[in-house]
């Protein structure tokens, strides 16, 4: 069967990832005031919940263009309800539960108005999503403590469940180059969030040698993260899924954009906070957290990365994964100058991409 018309991101759906840009920044702030597990457990969870509905208007926007003026104003009603959301993060489980879970019943509700003007049997899984939001505003009236984690906990895990258990029905019309092109933009926004976190880690200190050297080389782990996710892998994931049959294609985007992308972006988002951390401390020693983020958060994006190279069927991925057991090793370094784990973390990124580059090559046969 032919695949449907190619169709591009369009400049609404970019206007609607600025909110999403602003979101990430926050998740960014609360990890770096709370490197703790309770910590990294309150983004996960936050994070998971807003990547659900994300992904929910990425495939939306993938089937039905928001291109006529009801659906416009729609979508930027669910715009609005995901600015309430991001405001609300940094107190999400401290007096702003229920601010977070009334946004995203809006962020729901807009969604399902949409997705139902083209695919009615969506209708089925937008009791899970309303659950959710209604999980989180309880979450909200216990504030904190182990029934407010719990909530959240069942706001991640019931809409994802929901679909396997009742199935929404109908055949999704995945378009390759939609698809490929939005979570591109969605990987160089959360990127852009390591920018800012160097920035906000130089905050007003002054301008020493030993600043600007720190700042350089953090600045190249992240040029580093972005060489290896846009490196050509693009072009040959749209290729990948255009030759894909449509069941095939289906599960490629399920799997490998949504689930596989997870770990990239919130990799990022902890690489992004043990930055922020490494620049503010330069030269001198970080705590054992702000040391796991970098080197974790790294090692989490190349693990999901990893993963998204085997799905969509682009790989080779052994060498990311082999590269996101080494970064592990670079922990130490940290804990004795901030700015030696970036440089090791930047110097290990970089041979993995060499070392591609040289896999790739075709080996001349033997004269």
């Amino acid at each position: 069967m032919p695949q449907p018309a190619e169709a591009r991101v369009t400049t609404l759906e970019l206007f609607f990832d600025l909110v999403f840009v602003f979101a990430i920044t926050q998740l960014t702030s609360v990890l770096a005031h709370d490197m703790s597990l309770r910590g990294l457990a309150r983004v996960v969870l936050m994070f998971v919940v807003l990547w659900w509905m994300y992904g929910g208007y990425a495939w939306l926007a993938n089937t039905i263009a928001p291109t006529t003026p009801v659906r416009r104003l729609t979508m930027l009603v669910g715009m609005a309800g995901f600015f309430m959301v991001a405001l609300a993060t940094p107190t999400a489980f401290s007096g702003g539960g229920i601010v977070w879970g009334l946004g995203y019943l809006i962020l729901v509700s807009a969604h399902a108005v949409l997705y139902a003007q083209d695919n009615p049997h969506i209708l089925r899984v937008l009791p899970a999503n309303l659950l959710a939001a209604l999980f989180i505003v309880a979450a909200g009236i216990f504030d904190h403590g182990a029934p407010a984690h719990i909530l959240w906990t069942f706001a991640v895990v019931v809409p994802i469940v929901q679909p396997y258990v009742a199935p929404a029905g109908g055949r999704f019309r995945i378009r390759a180059g939609h698809i490929v092109e939005r979570h591109g933009l969605l990987v160089m926004i959360t990127i852009g969030e390591s920018i800012v976190a160097i920035g906000v880690g130089a905050g007003r200190q002054e301008l020493t040698a030993g600043l600007i050297v720190t700042v350089l080389v953090s600045l190249a782990l992240a040029a580093a993260v972005w060489w290896s996710y846009f490196d050509r892998d693009g072009a040959r994931a749209e290729r990948a899924l255009r030759a894909a049959d449509d069941v095939s294609r289906t599960d490629r985007t399920m799997f490998g954009y949504f689930y596989a992308h997870i770990p990239i972006v919130i990799g990022i988002v902890v690489m992004a906070a043990g930055v922020q951390q490494a620049v503010a401390r330069s030269w001198n020693p970080l705590g054992a957290g702000p040391a796991c983020a970098l080197a974790c958060g790294t090692a989490t994006y190349l693990l999901g990365d990893a993963a998204y190279r085997h799905i969509v069927g682009i790989g080779p991925s052994k060498i990311r994964i082999a590269t996101a057991v080494l970064c592990l090793l670079t922990i130490p370094l940290g804990r004795h100058s901030a700015a030696t784990e970036a440089l090791a973390l930047t110097a290990l990124l970089g041979l993995a991409l060499v070392a591609e580059s040289r896999a790739r090559k075709p080996r001349l046969p033997l004269s």
